[in-house]
């Protein structure tokens, strides 16, 4: 009897089943007055059906209501709440800084700068030694081959 309603976002399939359904009632009420009237009793039976359809359509309205005053308590609540662990979050955060200063952790400002000013330091030092003459550039040392001990000499006899 009852169907389910498409996803709100198919606006078109939404509209139809809204129309679908309305037509139904319309006919389910036309089929009820003239069972109605077919019974002998015409108006008492159908004055009752149109109470008994105030009363239900009374009911739907009061949980219309009641369902979006709760949504609108919720959204408020969700707010608040999302306000509230945002300062949390800054407070914890601010004091977990304040924590790893007093222990001697850099920040990541100070490490950051301490960065840039070793890249400094480095491109400096290649500018440097750039300019050095060859024959004051440092001599690379080359190991030797350690000299025969007596030990050595031994070994070859």
């Amino acid at each position: 009897m009852s169907k389910k309603l498409p996803a709100e976002d198919d606006d078109e399939a939404l509209a139809r089943a809204v129309r679908t359904s309305a037509q139904q009632i319309w006919q389910a009420g036309l089929g009820a007055f003239a069972k109605a009237q077919e019974a002998g009793e015409g108006g008492r039976s159908f004055t009752r059906l149109v109470r008994d359809g105030s009363v239900l359509a009374r009911r739907a309205r009061e949980v219309e209501e009641a369902t979006g005053t709760v949504a609108r308590a919720a959204e408020r609540a969700a707010r608040r709440s999302s306000g509230s662990w945002g300062k949390l979050e800054q407070v914890f955060e601010e004091r977990v800084a304040r924590a790893l200063a007093t222990i001697g952790v850099p920040a990541a400002s100070e490490v950051e700068a301490l960065r840039r000013r070793v890249d400094e330091l480095e491109m400096m030092l290649a500018e440097l030694a750039g300019r050095l003459p060859a024959s004051d550039a440092p001599k690379k040392r080359t190991r030797r081959a350690p000299k025969p001990g007596p030990a050595d000499e031994d070994e070859g006899a």
